[in-house]
């Protein structure tokens, strides 16, 4: 249905699902037009599904970690993990409601081990939602993991020959040109 919007000449943006929404504007703003239009006794019920669907993307994109981790062999405890790219969206170094930062957490809460790559944001700055992770940096892409999960979509990933890493990847952004995909590829 994207490919076919995106035929318009005018008038339309196309967005595409991830592991949840980051920003400063959309996982915010809609729930204040919900709070004003609950003033005026008006529902906004897409809004608040809206909002509990990309609230419960997270859980999904590890529930996906864990069955790629089971077809090696491995549960999530223990496990390396890669997060590729920690910026809300592509090819900019703005994490501000990053889902990457949930992920993070809701991985190492089940005993992951979870470094991160993000060639625009080179280390984790302090933040109030997630002080714990400040001062976190930036690792190189390499085989010493036991998964790679891609969470944004830099132009760099694209391109990235992933087959010769020879784990598992989980791709939320279907961003992985087929060609560099390796044997245990999955989409979240």
């Amino acid at each position: 249905m994207i490919e076919a919007a995106k035929t318009k000449p005018f008038g339309f943006m196309p967005f595409y699902p991830g592991p949840g929404l980051g920003g400063h504007c959309i996982p915010i703003d809609p729930f204040y037009l919900t709070w004003k239009a609950r003033e005026f006794g008006h529902a906004t019920r897409f809004i608040e599904l809206a909002g509990e669907i990309n609230t419960a993307m997270p859980d999904h994109v590890v529930a996906k970690v864990g069955e790629a981790l089971n077809t090696v062999g491995k549960p999530i405890k223990g496990s390396k993990i890669l997060l590729l790219g920690l910026a809300y969206k592509a090819n900019v170094d703005d994490d501000r409601e990053s889902p990457s930062y949930i992920l993070i957490e809701k991985l190492e809460g089940k005993g992951a081990k979870v470094d991160y790559h993000d060639p625009y944001v080179p280390a984790i700055r302090p933040s109030r939602e997630h002080s714990h992770l400040a001062g976190r940096k930036s690792v190189p892409i390499d085989a010493s993991c036991d998964l790679v999960l891609i969470s944004t979509a830099h132009a760099p990933f694209k391109s990235h020959n992933f087959s010769k890493l020879n784990v598992p990847l989980v791709d939320t952004r279907n961003c992985v040109l087929a060609s560099n995909r390796p044997k245990l590829y999955f989409q979240a």
